[in-house]
């Protein structure tokens, strides 16, 4: 694979992607401040005397670009409290910044990005649901079944309970899109429907290629994202598998017919899972949502639009998918040395 190049023109295209994010951050009354990429091990900076933000150049090329765009945040609320509302007899990570990052559902950290760390009860209850989606990946279907949907059950009454740790965190999941798939957004919309988080595609920056693209990003409290995203890489690298089974096996099937029969693998797990949600229903436990993070999600993003899913026109390989999908079981994640989660074979 040839090495990736860094050059001046890649330099100034970072710029200006930064440079949009900080127009389109929401700090009414806030001048526009000089942008500066620096080669020191600062993550952001705002410099008062200069009015400039300067942002790490290997951290805006290297780090997923949710993690940039929160950062540069972060120092545009150091910006704000500065120059607008005018306090500068407090210290920098004060009570009036700690305000106006909660007002902006921004993280008021002084390194400015998400940190983990679930309390001792949460985390005893997702340990629990681990377990059960171990017997998920039981080769005996009903025992497999009623372990997923026990989980799905456990899952919900810790909700209903409300012993849910208190602070939410963002995370991206995936890379960077130029465009989004059908079966990638079908997934997103399965997210936030059954796993207790805020989804938005929102715009992210290809820094090598210097061009636009969207990602995923999820919002809630940590145990919650935690979990999303090992449904998130799952059901990818699931649909993946199945369509690559599919298309060995069948010898009628095309690569054009790809996104559809993915779409089909996630629309039949989504069937399985409204099924579940229906039988909850029936026992009494209803998840209505999470008011708290509803808000916070929109001080995140205060304006945003909803887009109509696309539909597929090559049925029979969405119909193949969509079988295929009804079988899918979630298996429980493993957490590897490094960071993220990882799938157990098979």
């Amino acid at each position: 694979m040839p090495r990736k190049v860094w050059t001046a023109e890649l330099d100034t295209a970072l710029l200006h992607a930064l440079r949009y994010e900080q127009r389109c951050a929401y700090f009414p009354g806030l001048r526009p401040a000089a942008l500066r990429l620096t080669d020191t091990k600062v993550l952001g900076r705002w410099i008062a005397a200069e009015r400039t933000i300067e942002i790490g150049r290997r951290f805006a090329i290297e780090r997923p670009w949710r993690e940039v765009v929160e950062v540069l945040r972060h120092e545009l609320a150091h910006q704000y409290v500065s120059e607008v509302l005018e306090v500068h007899d407090e210290p920098a990570h004060g009570p009036t910044f700690q305000r106006v990052c909660a007002e902006h559902g921004i993280d008021a950290r002084a390194a400015g990005l998400p940190e983990g760390g679930s309390e001792p009860e949460t985390a005893k209850v997702i340990e629990k649901v681990r377990k059960l989606l171990a017997l998920a990946g039981s080769p005996n279907q009903h025992e497999a079944e009623l372990a997923m949907r026990r989980a799905q059950e456990l899952m919900l009454k810790h909700q209903l309970s409300g012993d849910v740790g208190g602070r939410y965190v963002f995370r991206q999941l995936g890379t960077p899109r130029l465009r989004r798939s059908a079966p990638e957004g079908m997934i997103g919309g399965l997210l936030g429907k059954h796993f207790f988080v805020q989804v938005i595609w929102a715009h992210a920056y290809l820094p090598y290629e210097g061009r636009d693209g969207t990602v995923l990003e999820i919002c809630g409290t940590e145990e919650n994202v935690a979990m999303a995203e090992y449904v998130h890489a799952f059901l990818t690298q699931t649909a993946e598998r199945l369509w690559k089974e599919a298309r060995a096996s069948r010898p009628g099937l095309r690569g054009a017919d790809r996104s559809a029969f993915m779409s089909g693998v996630i629309g039949g797990f989504t069937a399985k899972l409204n099924a579940a949600r229906r039988e909850h229903a029936g026992a009494g436990l209803v998840w209505v949502g999470d008011p708290e993070l509803e808000r916070h999600f929109h001080k995140r993003y205060p304006h945003t639009r909803t887009a109509r899913a696309s539909k597929t026109t090559r049925f029979a390989a969405h119909a193949l998918g969509h079988a295929e999908g009804r079988k899918v079981v979630l298996h429980r994640p493993m957490q590897g040395r490094g960071s993220g989660t990882k799938l157990l074979p098979g």
